[in-house]
């Protein structure tokens, strides 16, 4: 189409003012993608960015633990709440967050730098989960039934430094960060009750979810602290626990506030 003509670009520009009325378009990273137009909400909107199909944080039904937080969170401000659902992977908060889709994210690490973030409202770590029938003893990274079998785990995500330092990368099985969209979230849980694996290294809320959920009993250890020998530079105390807070964009600091109350 040509921009040209001037009837075609009166219509053009007439367009965009009424639409303008609903949408804006982004400025910069913060405030969206350039050119690309956004909903303003209504006064009274909570608008919370949300995976569709991640439990036990979020889905569309509204069944997970985040959903609820953004319940009373809405209630308490005397605001609708609405969703924008966008699945939580590469690109999640620039087109969610930082595209002005939505304004806040429930669930964030509290340590992220390029957003807001409230007062942590609860802390996490990694969990190690076996099968109850394997009789393993599993307590911390010294356990030699750690040598015995096959171990899950997620590549590059902190579990990986202690299980580098304890020469146990031979038994481990890595697994993507970003899931197949055709499995559930808690794949490795389901690997492990099929025996595929022997211990699934994994995220707290997952793993405590979905050992409950599987159809053998299974065994959930939290994974403790641990002090990297191997790095180049100086002993390392490796983070196994995490602050988890709301977050809004950087610029929102009255959202935040009012949040917080």
């Amino acid at each position: 189409m040509s921009y040209k003509h001037p009837l075609i670009l009166a219509l053009c520009v007439l367009n965009l003012i009424q639409v303008g009325s609903v949408f804006a378009l982004g400025q910069d990273r913060e405030d969206g993608l350039p050119g690309m137009p956004y909903r303003i909400p209504a006064e009274n909107e909570f608008r919370v960015c949300a995976d569709p199909e991640n439990l036990p944080y979020s889905n569309q039904k509204g069944e997970g633990f985040e959903n609820k937080i953004a319940e009373v969170l809405a209630k308490d401000l005397g605001k609708e709440l609405t969703y924008e659902f966008w699945l939580d992977r590469q690109g999640y908060l620039r087109n969610t967050i930082n595209a002005q889709r939505c304004d806040v994210i429930i669930g964030m690490g509290s340590d992220v730098d390029t957003l807001r973030t409230s007062k942590p409202y609860y802390r996490s770590g990694y969990v190690f989960v076996y099968r109850k029938s394997s009789n393993y003893n599993i307590k911390d990274w010294n356990a030699d039934d750690l040598r015995k079998g096959i171990i899950g785990i997620v590549g590059e995500s902190p579990p990986t430094i202690p299980l580098r330092d304890n020469d146990l990368m031979a038994n481990a099985r890595p697994y993507r960060l970003q899931r197949d969209l055709n499995l559930s979230p808690g794949y490795m849980i389901d690997d492990l009750v099929a025996g595929k694996i022997d211990v699934a290294i994994i995220w707290g809320p997952l793993g405590g979810y979905y050992a409950k959920k599987a159809k053998e009993p299974l065994v959930v250890v939290p994974v403790p602290e641990f002090k990297s020998e191997k790095n180049a530079f100086d002993t390392i105390k490796g983070k196994s626990e995490f602050n988890i807070s709301l977050a809004v964009r950087k610029k929102d600091k009255d959202r935040m506030e009012m949040i917080q109350g």
